[in-house]
């Protein structure tokens, strides 16, 4: 078999100005993906009770999302090794624009979760792409300090992302569903300046093969999982035939995945590159942090609303100090990074903080001072400002540029999962101490449980004050127990980050060309065409080692 033809159309290299104009494109890119989910977390609370939505529903608002852009993440990250990154980009956009407008007009809970799952492939590009791009402008050793400007981004959405939600919801002419459509002029805007100032190559080759097959049996298998973590010791006890058939099913579809995977001529998640310590090690890392991280901060405006009683705009004010500790640690880690080359230490501190912030964060009730809470959202966005990005950064220093699209997805793929996997499993442990504390309560002031749970909990405004001081109690102590469960969690990120080999990042786009030839020859040992051989410069060629 022939390997399959290269092509390329090389724009001239773009000068410092140029990156940084297409940095600002890019960014504004990421802050529209950041604000469609801080905007609405905060508002979930009010939207499920406008919608008169049960606690299932609000798990899976968010989870639909998630999972979506989980399943969809490693496709948009091949495609950018074979095709023109700018326009994926501005595809990825357009997707992310139809969704949240459709999520606006939903009538439903159900037309809202189908709404967010469309917007999530939107996001899957847009989290992918956006880390690919900058890999294919920027070294990894300046690469730091320019995660410390995606950390202020994510910074600026986490924290503005919230107070906007609360005042939009607090805002009698305007309405919860005003969340869905405001990040769409922002997304226009950054879709007319990348179409201006982003000039990266295109990469063009034959024969090219999307390994659909792959994605649609990862989706399918952890789809069917998290359907099961939704109803299981609710709708069915978890030794039942329910359970045998839906954990035997998703085992089932994630084998059938892995064995496609390893056959895949353009595999979604390429197992030579998964199989590498770093990238192992980092996946890992990714994963813990994702289900710490998704799962745990998604359910702060609840407990604020629903178990403290603040208003929308009052939680998002309340959730300031973790988005403090995010833009601090971020833009503080990144330069340190930047200076010394070194990532490991800032990973592996980031992962004891996170640990650390959950570990307050599992102590906390109904009646917690304020300042102890903000005490342990401050931890766990230290810990989140210091991992994240850098996980993906260790990956992207590993591998050659050729790779760097599968790699940096691959990573993001599983973060995303973990965060799909978090939201759903703590959300059902949510749901169901909520159901217990909620009917033990009412029985104890005689009041009857049926229809006092479900669709109506939500809705404080439609209950009575006695009914609702028993629901905010509810909610107030059991948030604790999941951070709890977070905390847990997360220290898999410890010990994945301690592994992590001592490196000193380097200071070049592409790997030196003597490990270029060793990953050729490697390449031809395994069998598989040296398709990229071309691809990666020549000695001296700037130009080409821009892809």
């Amino acid at each position: 078999m022939s390997a399959p033809t290269t092509t390329t159309d090389q724009p001239a290299p773009m000068t410092h100005r140029q990156t940084l104009e297409a940095l600002s494109g890019l960014l504004l890119v990421l802050f529209v993906a950041l604000l469609s989910s801080t905007v609405v977390s905060i508002a979930l609370p009010r939207i499920i009770g406008a919608l008169n939505g049960s606690q299932t529903q609000y798990t899976w608002v968010v989870t639909a999302t998630l999972l979506t852009a989980t399943a969809t993440t490693p496709i948009w990250g091949k495609l950018a090794d074979l095709f023109n990154k700018k326009l994926l980009i501005q595809i990825s956009i357009v997707v992310f624009v139809v969704g949240s407008v459709v999520g606006g007009f939903s009538q439903s809970a159900g037309q809202l979760i189908a709404a967010r799952a469309f917007q999530g492939v939107g996001v899957g590009g847009l989290q992918a792409l956006v880390q690919v791009a900058i890999a294919a402008m920027i070294p990894p050793r300046e690469r730091g300090r320019y995660n410390g400007y995606l950390g202020g981004v994510m910074a600026l959405a986490t924290v503005g992302g919230p107070l906007l939600g609360g005042l939009i919801v607090d805002t009698s002419w305007l309405g919860w569903r005003w969340c869905f459509f405001v990040g769409v002029p922002v997304a226009v805007v950054a879709l007319l300046l990348l179409q201006a100032t982003l000039h990266l190559p295109t990469l063009r080759r034959d024969n090219v093969k999307i390994d659909y097959w792959g994605a649609s049996l990862i989706a399918a298998g952890v789809s069917v999982l998290l359907i099961w973590i939704s109803f299981v010791d609710g709708s069915f006890a978890w030794l039942s035939w329910q359970t045998a058939v839906m954990v035997g099913g998703a085992l089932v579809l994630l084998a059938l995945a892995t064995w496609v995977e390893s056959r895949a001529a353009e595999p979604i998640v390429p197992l030579k590159i998964v199989r590498e310590r770093t990238t192992a090690l980092a996946i890992l890392g990714s994963l813990a942090v994702g289900m710490a991280m998704f799962g745990g901060a998604v359910f702060l405006g609840q407990y604020f609303q629903i178990g403290r009683g603040y208003s929308p705009t009052e939680a998002g004010l309340l959730t300031i100090p973790m988005m403090a500790g995010v833009l601090l640690s971020s833009i503080i880690a990144g330069r340190l990074i930047t200076r010394t080359g070194h990532i490991k230490p800032f990973i592996v501190g980031g992962s004891i903080v996170l640990v650390a912030g959950f570990a307050v964060l599992g102590t906390i009730d109904h009646e917690t001072p304020l300042w102890f809470v903000g005490t342990g959202m401050f931890g766990v966005g230290v810990g989140v400002g210091m991992t994240m990005q850098n996980l993906v950064l260790a990956v992207q220093n590993t591998v050659a540029l050729r790779d760097i699209g599968a790699a940096s997805s691959s990573v993001a793929f599983f973060r995303s999962l973990g965060g799909t996997i978090g939201v759903s499993v703590l959300g059902a442990v949510l749901a169901r101490r909520v159901t217990e504390q909620i009917t033990h309560d009412l029985a104890a002031a005689g009041v009857p449980t049926s229809g006092s749970s479900g669709n109506s909990n939500l809705n404080l405004a439609a209950l009575p004050p006695a009914i609702q001081d028993i629901i905010r109690a509810a909610y107030g102590d059991a948030t604790g127990h999941i951070f709890l469960v977070s905390a847990g969690i997360a220290v898999v990120g410890i010990i994945a980050a301690l592994l992590l080999k001592p490196v000193m990042l380097r200071s070049s786009i592409d790997l030196p060309d003597s490990t270029k030839a060793a990953a050729v020859a490697a390449d031809a040992i395994d069998g598989a065409p040296p398709i990229d051989q071309v691809a990666v410069d020549a000695p001296g060629d700037r130009t080409a080692a821009r892809r």
